[in-house]
């Protein structure tokens, strides 16, 4: 609950039937998981038409979209995808976070390995730069863990970028490089379709606190919530800018490996053709005098078998000096 000196934690069985009162205190409710946020919000005293319109979806159960809603009464309801980056693994993890804020009444959700939670506690203790409406602050402060926690990934990423450059082109290069280089890019995508989402979400947040100041005339309020929010969009947008640079990067590194490969599938292949060529010639000499037939040639000479093997030696090494010298062998 917001007090005189700011956040501090009470009972959620005590602060629920107080928000639920005629003068409802400015809260902050965390629930365990994203299913539970529907009850705690009717228990909270959240109109049923902004609870139907944000967490509680009637009907079959459908997967999850990101969304961000605005509700009657000029509520907010955001439903974005969290990132982790675990280094050990090289893998992009995603869960959820839900915000309904109605009023100064907040109520979130989490799942997954993000603890994007705990980003949120350490805003809320020492930003000075969340909007001074208590009811906003929680909202905002989640917006800045999320907007961090992606640039924390993109750095994960750009290490294990950099790793993977130097396990294609370095002296030790093992595994398979195409497909680490694979593997790296879909994480790289997992890690974009997540941003999507908040890339979308910030320019109609910045159009509706402009429209809020129009409306009510609180010019520096909402001058101040722009600010940041213009500072939180344009760094998403440098992470999304990163992230394509890092697929870029590695689809170049992708086709350079390949060519490599190919290079030394054609060296390999010269080599091949020279070897065969110097082994030809011996093996033509032999053929030929291995028909026997009667009237050949120094068949009866003392030195022919002797000669015979000289011409073959030295055509294959004259040969090998040839191929040598073109850069084959």
């Amino acid at each position: 609950m917001h007090g005189t000196e700011g956040w501090h934690e009470i009972a959620a069985d005590g602060l629920l039937p107080r928000l639920a009162g005629a003068e409802p205190p400015a809260a902050w409710v965390h629930v365990g998981a994203l299913d539970e946020l529907a009850d705690a919000a009717r228990q909270a005293g959240i109109p049923e038409s902004a609870v139907r319109r944000s967490v509680d979806v009637p009907g079959a159960r459908r997967p999850r979209r990101a969304q961000l809603r605005k509700l009657p009464g000029g509520g907010r309801f955001l439903l974005s995808p969290t990132l982790h980056w675990d280094a050990d693994t090289q893998d992009v993890s995603t869960g959820w976070w839900a915000c309904l804020v109605v009023d100064d009444v907040t109520l979130t959700a989490e799942e997954g390995p993000a603890d994007l939670l705990h980003d949120v506690l350490e805003r809320l203790a020492g930003d000075e730069h969340l909007p001074e409406q208590p009811g906003t602050q929680v909202f905002a402060a989640a917006l800045i863990a999320l907007v961090g926690r992606a640039a924390d990934v993109e750095v994960g990423i750009g290490e294990a970028v950099a790793d993977t450059e130097a396990v294609i082109f370095g002296p030790r290069a093992t595994g398979d490089p195409a497909q680490v280089v694979y593997d790296l890019k879909r994480e790289i995508a997992e890690a974009r379709r997540s941003l999507v989402p908040l890339l979308a979400a910030f320019p109609e947040l910045i159009a509706d606190s402009e429209e809020s100041a129009e409306t009510r005339h609180a010019r520096g309020t909402a001058t101040r919530t722009m600010r940041w929010m213009r500072r939180l969009d344009t760094a998403l947008d440098k992470v999304d800018r990163h992230l394509d640079s890092h697929d870029a990067l590695l689809g170049d590194m992708l086709s350079v490996y390949l060519s490599q490969v190919s290079v030394r599938q054609n060296e390999d292949m010269r080599k091949i053709s020279a070897w065969a060529a110097i082994i030809a010639v011996p093996t033509l000499i032999a053929g030929i005098y291995g028909m026997n037939f009667r009237h050949m040639p120094e068949l009866h000479w003392l030195a022919g078998y002797p000669l015979s093997l000289v011409v073959m030696a030295g055509s294959a090494f004259v040969l090998f000096r040839l191929f040598k010298r073109s850069g084959w062998l």
